[in-house]
């Protein structure tokens, strides 16, 4: 059984069990969270697919840890005026443990 959730404008294939980084989550580590907006639900019986979101659907999710992405180097270059300006980004995560899909 898997489902489709949308967080942080991303969409994400979870599966009970699984560990996923998303987008940061204003919760606190250990707290048990709901993933509401679930785009489609695998089952026994078939696929379930939302118009926009499946109606009861929801995926239960502990909240691990919250960490850093790898940095992106951004790089601004103007050909012959010697512009140069190298800034960087680290994405703030949260990471999830999926604990159950409740179709």
């Amino acid at each position: 059984m898997f489902a489709i959730v949308r967080t942080g404008g991303k969409q994400y294939r979870v599966e009970t069990g699984q560990t996923i980084e998303v987008e940061r989550l204003p919760y606190e580590v250990g707290q048990q969270i709901d993933l509401g907006d679930v785009l489609m639900v695998s089952a026994e019986d078939g696929l379930r697919c939302g118009a926009p979101i499946v109606e009861g659907a929801r995926v239960r999710a502990t909240v691990m840890a919250h960490n850093r992405g790898p940095k992106i180097d951004v790089f601004k270059y103007k050909n012959k005026k010697r512009y140069r300006h190298l800034s960087g980004h680290r994405q703030d995560l949260t990471r999830l443990l999926i604990d159950a899909i409740e179709a």
